[in-house]
């Protein structure tokens, strides 16, 4: 760039999140301050920004949604600006960020402007990467201090105030504010102390899992007992927070969930769990890392000194239940993976109608079958129409199966089958992209930063962290949903499909001569999922070629 210019155009960069401490608006407006300050008098004027809102600084650039579209700009030789400023390195760069983007601008011949350099970069000046790398070091410091802060903060407040610290309430309590909140400033404000109390509903449905327990009914007899008389399970009782839970019916791990759960004792348990930072790609260490929740073991758990609300069961029978359950853990055999006896050629493709459940393949009198087992117990209390057990005959359906998919794709109606998969394709999504759900991790990351932040400056834990969990959950399920939309999911053409559909081989051939195994693993890549209807005795098969490639494309037959 010349300095001498009359004019020279900038992009700006800024970011603010997790670990700032700051409302978005007053962080970008001295971020920009301190940018024009630097540009202003070398006749530099900002003409285009990127401001990444509730992006934590320790994703790399590539992860960022604004920084990402800043580092696509650079290769837009129209893209309207020279240069680029930023408003403070921290913001910008964590760790060993800066060595990885910065050959980057120097690809594209755009010179990076940092205001503690007092201009731009030089590559090759090995003093400006040694003073990057500092201030790299510094931010990533600086995020480890916090979160060591907050923690410290959260496991004293449980362990020496009994604080409740957030989070879901366990299945028998319910969360009310106990009164003003402590902190005179917070409690000017309105703010309460919240707590666990019983619930008039659900208590007496722990107090009944523990007396079972004891008196030798097994947890599944348990779960069914529940469901036989009525009992709504934990995520029937509260279906705001498990939308993505059936509510059918209880199950075992509800079931061990309560009885191992020591917060029914009533004292405050914190630390069950932790959040690991793992690599992204192995293979790719500049990706960065993606939090993954973990359970912690026992001894890492956070107990409070005394008591901090109402006990369900006392201690004395918490305990008894846990040496119980762990003398059957003693004598149960280990679970050991091991090849099925019996091939299955419809292996994880049957479901039943009744109740949209995967069937399990059973032998009897050497006869293959499918079986929904369904107990009466559930049908009741959830007013399903289903059979105890439903079956279905693997060799019944095995010959208008192969004979559908052999003429189907075979010459005489290849082009009928390639258009029918076409038309059946999903509409195109290339333009819409992950953008919206970029967005959306974005705003949990921004909501993840003002709860972090606002425990640094002392709020009130119990609600906080509750928010934390929430929020951190739902970024999971966005990150799942990022990594599931990676692939392309554009249309494809006649012929692109017809290449797919020939890659499959002679399907009718190939179906003759296949052995079990061989056979399930064709179905598998065809996509094949067979419903079947218990009252009509009818199979719906569908292909669903996006199992053998990521692209969407469905026919379906009735049979």
């Amino acid at each position: 760039m010349n300095e001498s210019s009359a004019e020279t155009r900038f992009a700006f960069y800024g970011r603010v999140s997790t670990e700032d401490n700051q409302d978005p608006t007053s962080s970008r407006g001295w971020q920009m301050t301190r940018a024009s300050a630097l540009i202003d008098p070398r006749g530099g004027r900002i003409v285009k920004e990127f401001f990444d809102v509730g992006q934590s600084r320790s994703l790399p650039w590539q992860r960022r949604e604004q920084a990402q579209l800043l580092l696509a700009e650079l290769r837009n030789p129209n893209r309207g600006f020279g240069d680029v400023v930023i408003g403070e390195p921290q913001r910008a760069f964590y760790g060993n960020q800066f060595g990885m983007t910065m050959p980057v601008f120097a690809h594209f011949q755009v010179q990076l402007w940092v205001p503690e350099i007092g201009g731009p970069i030089d590559p090759d000046n090995e003093a400006h990467e040694l003073v990057m790398q500092v201030y790299g070091g510094m931010s990533k410091g600086e995020r480890s201090r916090i979160k060591l802060r907050v923690r410290t903060a959260m496991a004293a407040q449980t362990e020496l105030e009994g604080r409740y610290l957030g989070g879901r309430p366990p299945y028998g309590y319910q969360v009310v504010d106990l009164g003003p909140h402590p902190n005179p400033s917070k409690a000017s404000v309105g703010r309460m102390l919240r707590g666990l109390v019983r619930d008039p509903n659900t208590a007496p449905v722990v107090e009944a899992i523990f007396d079972y327990f004891l008196r030798g009914y097994g947890i599944f007899a348990i779960a069914e007992l529940l469901t036989g008389s009525g009992f709504p399970s934990p995520s029937a009782y509260d279906r705001a927070r498990n939308k993505h839970r059936s509510g059918i019916a209880w199950s075992k791990q509800a079931v061990r969930t309560i009885l191992t759960n020591p917060r029914y004792t009533g004292y405050q348990v914190w630390n069950k769990q932790r959040t690991d930072e793992v690599l992204l790609d192995v293979d790719d260490v500049a990706l960065g890392h993606k939090s993954i929740m973990r359970w912690n073991p026992n001894d890492k758990w956070v107990f409070s000194r005394k008591p901090s609300h109402e006990a369900i069961v006392s201690r004395e029978m918490f305990d008894e239940v846990h040496e119980l359950l762990k003398s059957r853990a003693r004598y149960s055999t280990p679970h050991q993976k091991h090849r099925t006896r019996h091939p299955y050629v419809f292996r994880g493709c049957v479901y039943c109608a009744a109740c949209e459940r995967r069937m399990q393949g059973q032998h009897s009198n050497s006869l293959v079958y499918y079986r929904c087992r369904f107990p009466k117990e559930y049908a009741i209390a959830n007013r399903v129409d289903h059979p105890d057990n439903v079956y279905l005959r693997e060799d019944v359906v095995t010959g208008p199966i192969d004979a559908w998919l052999a003429s189907a794709f075979s010459a005489t109606n290849l082009n009928h089958t390639v258009s029918a998969l076409v038309d059946a394709q999903a509409p195109d999504v290339a333009e819409v992209g992950a953008g919206q759900v970029q967005r959306a991790i974005a705003a949990c990351d921004a909501k993840l930063g003002q709860y972090r932040a606002a425990l640094e400056a002392g709020s009130d834990p119990v609600l906080v962290t509750e928010w934390i969990t929430e929020t951190q959950t739902e970024r999971s399920r966005l990150e799942r949903q990022l990594a599931d939309a990676a692939a392309p999911t554009r249309r494809m053409g006649i012929a692109e499909v017809r290449a797919l559909v020939e890659s499959l081989g002679d399907v009718g051939a190939v179906l003759r001569r296949a052995s079990p195994e061989d056979k399930a693993q064709v179905y598998r890549e065809m996509g094949l999922r067979l419903t079947y209807a218990p009252e009509t005795k009818t199979v719906r098969a569908d292909v669903d070629l996006s199992t053998h490639r990521r692209d969407l494309v469905r026919v379906r037959r009735g049979t």
